[in-house]
């Protein structure tokens, strides 16, 4: 188990150590007024968009990659840039492809996010699934477990505590409860929400373009690299309505997944942190391209009803 933790460790550093780097000017960064997003350094291909391409060329020395050595973002292959990292090359180049390929199938990159996102979910389905059967079970358990805890309070001594772990072991065995699996839920999520948020970050041509272009009005069209603190501030009211599926999708997702197996004080600490989670979140969605809003919220949706689903299955066969 100890190993484990070492290599989930080393994984996430590995990908935090490749991550978006972006341009500054005088220590800080460079930020496109026109959306309020901050530019990358290390962009996967070329801006099409005039003036964000102009901005481009203003700081081009600041860039990892030469403008002038980046293929346009439609032409983009997974051979076109060389990338040190080796994160970056198993990743986010094959994710940031899969995204491009989509955008320009469908016309919409916001479309192809989603669709992406919906095709990362439904790969992990088998995962996740049994992720939450886990809870399921760990609940059905938590009376024996509970009865555990009690009878061995007060004893501290080695061999009590062989006692109750032998115990816990063999009510884990009669209800099919892995402990490890949560850590290998962590251990193939984690790689794949840092990878496909660097995608997006890479990729220009998808804060480029709009979500809703039928619309024929920019104030409600949203713009993929506008964030919300901007697009209110321009009047774009939509934007609130952006804000708020991302806090109820949050909350309903973390409360879908809090421990079943936690007693009343630990469901308490759950309680403030998750209150905690929602205000930073709340504030975070205020800088969040609607691209990678778009991505956060049908991420947790997808997850709020598969639990949702596994749940009501689960009750049936009781």
């Amino acid at each position: 188990m100890k190993k484990f933790k070492i290599f989930l460790l080393s994984l996430v550093l590995l990908a935090t150590t490749s991550c978006t780097t972006y341009v500054k000017e005088d220590k800080k960064n460079i930020v496109y007024e026109k959306t309020g997003q901050t530019i990358t350094a290390n962009i996967l291909c070329k801006p099409e968009d005039k003036e964000l391409l102009e901005l481009y060329e203003k700081h081009n020395k600041s860039l990892k990659v030469k403008l002038e050595d980046l293929p346009s973002c439609a032409n983009f292959h997974l051979n076109s840039i060389k990338y040190s990292s080796l994160w970056e090359s198993i990743f986010v180049k094959p994710i940031a492809w899969i995204i491009i390929k989509l955008g320009v199938l469908v016309k919409n990159y916001g479309l192809a996010v989603i669709l992406v996102t919906l095709l990362i979910r439904l790969i992990m389905v088998p995962i996740t699934k049994k992720s939450t059967m886990q809870q399921q079970n760990i609940k059905k358990a938590q009376p024996e477990l509970a009865r555990i805890e009690r009878k061995y309070a007060n004893k501290q001594d080695t061999d009590s505590m062989m006692a109750k772990s032998q115990e816990m072991m063999m009510v884990y065995k009669k209800y099919n409860i892995n402990p490890i699996s949560g850590c290998l839920l962590a251990f193939i999520q984690l790689p794949l929400f840092f990878a496909f948020l660097e995608a997006i970050n890479r990729v220009p041509a998808i804060f480029e373009g709009t979500f809703l272009p039928f619309l024929h009005n920019i104030k409600y069209e949203l713009p993929l690299g506008m964030t919300p603190l901007v697009g209110i501030s321009k009047g774009y009211y939509i934007y609130i309505v952006l804000i708020a599926l991302i806090i109820l999708t949050t909350y309903f997702s973390f409360k879908l997944t809090q421990d079943a197996s936690a007693n009343n004080e630990q469901m308490s600490q759950m309680k403030m942190m998750t209150n905690f989670m929602l205000i930073m979140i709340s504030i975070a969605s205020l800088s969040l391209p609607t691209a990678i809003a778009l991505y956060w919220i049908v991420n947790s949706a997808f997850g709020i009803i598969q639990t949702w689903i596994i749940k009501k299955v689960n009750e049936r066969r009781k």
